[in-house]
This record gives structure tokens, sequence and C-alpha cells, in this order.
């Protein structure tokens, strides 16, 4: 059977598991023999639980935004949920097409960071986040939109995509892991990097900014981690603006250092604010028309100007120990 073929409904899936049918979403681009572990340990789970579930498989046949919208379609017929099992790019595009179709959302973790599920309360291990994913209960939680885009961790634009476009080079060179993530990091910033002029319009206030990056978090632990005090701000239904005034290159790694040591906020050089609402456009002359910008790990092109915003619609997220919702 290949791996996107639609596994077997056990027969003893009654009318009590109808409502639980889990539609999941498995990026298995990262190789073969990881592909089929992780389809393996979803289908004994699943068949030992019973209830109705389908597997779609993003490989090299099958497109993300594809694969997604056949998913979402078939867990709004069924009644069901969503599930991701990937990294963050594909945790957001599942999380974008749960809203959508407005069904919940389950996380099977396998990035590198996993900010998205360890801030909920989901286990990095596979099969833990699985037996934990069949008791959970459905969780408003809250999402950022940047143009209409949704982001569940962070969206960013300056400085930051270009870290993770190197990062990614990096990576497809020396492998995956945590080491190398930070060592392209360093790479990045230690190289002569731009400076944007940014006017910033709140709403009840309008500012200019001359910044390396500008950095919008909607996840407390990432903004904890490196030592931000606008990390309560998620929890208060606002989104956490960080930016970086000039500085050279000596200091930047003074900047990297602080975050790396969960000291961020304390540096005199670090900007930051919450907010529910902002628009961010480029002070260049022509005006710039379109604009690099890193949306949970994926880097994309956007429209100028920018608007941050807080979602108008919480998704709901299938975490342990969740409340149960209306």
């Amino acid at each position: 059977m290949p791996p996107h073929a639609v596994l077997a409904e056990p027969a003893a899936a009654g009318a009590a598991h109808a409502a639980s049918a889990l539609s999941f979403v498995l990026n298995c681009l990262a190789g073969p023999e990881e592909a089929r572990a992780r389809i393996e340990t979803v289908r004994r789970v699943m068949d030992e639980d019973g209830r109705p579930y389908r597997l779609h498989v993003i490989d090299a046949g099958h497109a993300l935004p594809d694969t997604v919208g056949e998913a979402a379609g078939w867990a709004a017929r069924h009644d069901g949920a969503l599930v991701a099992a990937g990294g963050d790019g594909t945790l957001n595009a599942v999380a974008a097409a749960a809203l959508r179709v407005g069904c919940p959302m389950g996380v099977v973790p396998q990035g590198t960071f996993n900010y998205f599920a360890r801030a909920n309360g989901i286990p990095t291990d596979a099969e833990a986040a699985l037996r934990g994913l069949l008791s959970s209960r459905p969780t408003p939680v809250q999402v950022g939109l940047v143009n209409g885009r949704v982001f569940l961790v962070n969206a960013s634009l300056g400085l930051y995509p270009q870290l993770l476009l190197d990062r990614e080079a990096f990576k497809k060179q020396h492998g995956r892991s945590r080491v190398n993530a930070a060592l392209a990091a360093l790479g990045t910033i230690l190289r002569r990097h731009r400076y944007w002029t940014l006017e910033l319009d709140l709403g009840d206030r309008e500012t200019v900014v001359r910044t390396a990056t500008l950095f919008v978090g909607n996840n407390a632990l990432q903004l904890e981690q490196v030592g931000l005090p606008q990390a309560d701000a998620v929890a208060r239904g606002a989104l956490a603006a960080v930016m970086v005034r000039p500085v050279g290159r000596l200091a930047m790694l003074g900047l990297a250092l602080r975050g790396a040591l969960g000291t961020l906020g304390e540096a005199p050089h670090v900007i930051d604010f919450a907010f529910r609402r902002l628009t961010v456009r480029p002070a260049t002359r022509p005006r710039v028309r379109a604009v690099r910008v890193a949306i949970d790990g994926e880097v994309l092109t956007l429209a100028a100007p920018l608007t941050f915003e807080v979602g108008p619609r919480p998704l709901l997220l299938l975490r342990p120990g969740g409340d149960a919702t209306a």
C-alpha cells in the first residue's frame, strides 16, 4: 500500500468515535526510512484506538498545499480533526486549513525546536504525542496574522528571514541539529547586513524606527527563552514586537549571546512592545512594493505595507488537559 493511500477505517469504530475522526498530514520529505517509521507508528496507535482515521502524506509526488487541502476536506466531511505531523511549516499550513474549515487541529511535532508544541504541553516524542492526542480536548489558542496569513510562532522581516535562508542552506550541507542551526546563525550575524527604516502605525500612535530586523512573536516560550519582558503578551491576547537599533557586528554578536543566555531584554539596543495590530511601511524612495518575510520558519514575499495582528478567531487545538469548547 502506498503511504498516501486511505488506511482502513476499522469496523470496530462505533458511533461514539464518529465525531473523533482524525485526518493526518504527515511530512515525509526527510527520507523513506523516517517516513515508514512515522506511518507505522501512526497506524499502530490508531488501530489500537479503533477510531476512523486517514493518512495524507507530503512527499515528492504530493505537494503540501494539495495534501493539506485534501486532508482538511476529509476532516470536515467526517466531523473530525486535522492533525499535523511535521515541522513548523507543516503546522502552519495545517493550522490555516483548520481555521478555514472550522475544525480542531492536533499536533505530532517533528521539528527542531517545536516551540508551538512545547508551549502547549504537547510531547515532542511522536508516540507520546499521538497517545496524548487521543484524550485531548479542543482548547482555543491565539494565532497571529500578517497580511492575512496565519503564524503560530513568529513572523519577521529583515535579518531574521536571511538567517533562516542561511540556516537551511547550512543544514543541507551539514545536517539538521541545534548546533548546526546555531553555527549558521553565527555566520549570518557576522556578515554585513541591511538596515531598514520602518514607519510603524499602531493605530493610536505612529513612529519611525531604523533596525536590522523586526521580529513579531506569538509564542511565550520562545520569548521567555531569550529573556524578553513581553513574553506575557500572548497570554494577554497580544503579540510582541522586537527590534534592534543599528549596531556593529560585534555588538550584534553580543546581542545573540544575550539571547542564548536569556538576557536579551536587558540589552540597551533592543526595542520591544506589545500590540494587537501593527502596520509596517518601509520608508524608502521609491516605495518598496514587496518584502521578504519569514513566517513560522518559511520565507516568502508579501506585498507592502505589512499588517501584523491578532487573529479574530482562535485555533481550536487538541491540547492535553485542555478545556472543552462549545
